[in-house]
């Protein structure tokens, strides 16, 4: 069993960007996207004009100055390896999606990092957001896992413009 990380939240989070369940490389270092060849923190800082080379903390910071959040989907699961299709669906245990999205009520925009985040909170999370009454408008992203070489890391980039273009 794996267990995920606390959510990075800004005060007045306007965009929640989702993930799945942290690789192990990113488990072995407690630091979200934590792979050297996953491309998130590369079109992060490309889409809010910021260099490469920041550090852990900066990019968190980054995330927080810009109204956004991370979090991931699951909150336990069990998995062998890093690959999303390895995670077993019948361990995995959501997050407190109700619990936090009331906390944060300026989100309003939801991005999954690629589609295994999608299905997982689509067939765990929604049905409770919807009982609760929060509405949320959601679009899958690319994933930026370095497992994911079918698409190049500028079309990728251009996909996840979608993100800068939301904040206000």
């Amino acid at each position: 069993m794996i267990t995920g990380f606390p959510p990075v939240v800004a005060p007045e989070a306007q965009v929640l960007i989702l993930g799945s369940m942290p690789g192990k490389a990113s488990l072995d270092v407690s630091q979200y996207y934590a792979h050297p060849r996953n491309a998130f923190w590369p079109i992060i800082c490309l889409l809010f004009n910021e260099p490469r080379q920041l550090s852990y903390d900066e990019r968190l910071l980054l995330v927080q100055k810009n109204k956004m959040a991370l979090w991931d989907v699951m909150r336990h699961c069990e998995r062998e390896g890093s690959l999303d299709s390895a995670i077993e669906q019948s361990t995995v245990v959501a997050n407190d999606f109700v619990g936090f999205l009331t906390d944060n009520a300026s989100i309003r925009y939801l991005f999954f990092n690629g589609a295994q985040a999608e299905a997982s909170f689509k067939r765990q999370v929604t049905p409770h957001l919807s009982a609760h009454g929060i509405k949320l408008e959601m679009v899958r992203l690319p994933s930026t896992s370095p497992a994911h070489a079918a698409m190049s890391f500028e079309e990728k980039l251009a996909q996840w413009q979608q993100v800068r273009d939301v904040i206000a």
